[in-house]
């Protein structure tokens, strides 16, 4: 079957998940798929009011819980690899989420705004970063260095 005929939803299933879990990524504890983070702007006319569109991210990658690091945004494959980037960026923009991708099941577009040398670069399917890479990149960038950082960073949270 063509991935031209194949859904976002499927897109996902088939191609984008398998990347992530692949790369190291713990389904049940790593992230989360169709994540609402907003409930959407509230409009006011008068005495009536609505409520806009909420904002969903396809993916948001975390390394510990509550700490999220990296967003994916997917398109179905009748779009470009960087189709949904745009959306992704202005999502992480929201979240604090340093690192961006954007996928239409072909590879992924790696936005990272650790390294100002190199903002985006394109990455097959197989080549997508492990938890620890990012989480390495993450805390150099928030400037998490030392025992006592390390302490606090890396100290679960309790419930």
């Amino acid at each position: 079957m063509s991935k031209k005929l194949l859904s976002e939803r499927d897109i996902c299933t088939k191609f984008i998940s398998p990347a992530i879990e692949s790369a190291g990524w713990n389904r049940q504890t790593q992230y989360l798929e169709e994540v609402f983070f907003t409930d959407g702007k509230i409009y006011v006319k008068g005495r009536l009011t609505a409520r806009g569109v909420r904002k969903r991210a396809d993916y948001i990658l975390y390394y510990k819980p509550n700490i999220p690091i990296a967003i994916i945004e997917a398109k179905d494959n009748k779009h470009t690899v960087s189709a949904g980037m745009q959306q992704a960026l202005d999502y992480a923009r929201i979240l604090d989420i340093p690192f961006v991708f954007s996928s239409n099941g072909d590879g992924f577009l790696f936005h990272d705004k650790t390294n100002l040398s190199h903002i985006e670069q394109e990455l097959s399917l197989n080549d997508f970063p492990s938890p620890e890479f990012l989480w390495e990149k993450y805390k150099a960038f928030k400037g998490f260095e030392g025992e006592r950082a390390k302490q606090v960073v890396e100290q679960d949270y309790l419930f």
